[in-house]
């Protein structure tokens, strides 16, 4: 869908527009994905792709190979990603917007406490992204997300704190680059502090490796929900657990239910942060219904940005053992996105918990 074409299979595209897939990059690797040259060498073919995208050229439609990527499955029987999912694609829109504003909130309030505190990222991205070249340019979501909040000449007391860790990153006043999860996480984090950061795609790793580096921080190309097992739990009693995969496989939500039940018999008092997506599809709206059954103390926060229809039309953050004061710091927060980010009259927000 990059080169603006339709797939390969016509039966299947209702489905890969409404599941995050396409333009992800997927229709733009599949035929070094089923190119034997992918498999000998695959950094030097992740390398082409790159390169080929970057430079504003279109990948040509290859159906055969389309195919032959589609037809390998995980190992519960959906198809996978094959790592062809790149978050620079969608770095700064909307969803990014939620997502790291209810993180930052969790990282101030946990940090507080003299503890110290492990923060585990099971999809950590690249950690930071180029708004300027690459696959950012291609969607350029982030124009409708941080760019609307950059433009915006008034005051924004509920999104501030966000706003000003993203300036930090931008100290030119120019909006040129986007922080992701754990580049905040880093920042605010404290010297007896660790991060624990799994990434999967090789390109995505090595750019996190030179992105966070430091003290107290592992990067590992690894399965994060795998690894989360064996980590909890943590070894301070302290820890903000976030999940955020990229859902472009159905079993992707019920992994992320299941091993969040796991979790919580390993280590009930951690805090979870799960980022889902608001699609057309039934697997998306159960998830937080699924959730809100594994524990008494949740937060359910959701921003939709236009009316429901084909694609990401919004998305949430679910918080397992969220701080009691969070409610209050995202209430006046979320009514700000809806005015900001809104793009229809399908807007809005909900905001609902249950803290005992």
């Amino acid at each position: 869908m990059v080169n603006g074409e339709p797939v390969c299979t016509p039966e299947n595209e209702e489905e890969a527009r409404g599941n995050g897939s396409y333009p992800s990059g997927a229709a733009a690797v599949a035929r070094l994905h089923a190119d034997p040259v992918f498999r000998a060498q695959p950094d030097g073919a992740r390398g082409e792709v790159d390169a080929l995208l970057a430079s504003g050229e279109s990948p040509a439609r290859d159906c055969a190979a389309e195919a032959a990527a589609l037809d390998q499955t995980d190992g519960s029987g959906g198809r996978t990603a094959l790592l062809s999912y790149r978050h620079a694609f969608h770095a700064g829109n909307h969803a990014d917007v939620l997502k790291h504003l209810v993180l930052v909130a969790l990282l101030d309030h946990l940090t507080a406490k003299p503890k110290p505190l492990w923060v585990i990222d099971t999809h950590a991205g690249a950690g930071v992204y180029d708004l300027r070249r690459g696959f950012a340019t291609q969607l350029a979501e982030y124009t409708t997300g941080i760019g609307r909040l950059w433009k915006e000449p008034g005051p924004m007391p509920a999104l501030e704190r966000y706003l000003s860790l993203v300036r930090k990153l931008n100290p030119n006043g120019r909006l040129t680059r986007y922080p992701g999860s754990p580049w905040l996480a880093r920042t605010l984090t404290r010297a007896d502090d660790r991060l624990w950061l799994y990434e999967l795609h090789p390109a995505d790793y090595a750019a996190l490796g030179r992105n966070l580096q430091g003290k107290g921080v592992r990067v590992t190309q690894e399965d994060g929900l795998q690894a989360l097992r064996g980590l909890l739990p943590p070894q301070p009693k302290r820890a903000l657990v976030l999940i955020d995969p990229s859902y472009e496989v159905k079993s992707d939500y019920r992994q992320v239910a299941a091993t969040l039940r796991e979790a919580l018999q390993r280590f009930p008092t951690g805090t979870y942060a799960v980022w889902y997506p608001l699609l057309e599809q039934p697997a998306a709206p159960e998830l937080p219904g699924a959730l809100r059954k594994l524990s008494r103390n949740w937060l359910d926060a959701r921003l939709q940005v236009r009316k429901a229809g084909p694609g990401l039309y919004g998305s949430g953050m679910f918080v397992i053992n969220p701080p009691y004061t969070l409610p209050e710091t995202l209430e006046p927060a979320l009514a700000s996105l809806v005015r900001l980010l809104g793009q229809d009259e399908g807007a809005g927000q909900q905001l609902e918990w249950n803290i005992v």
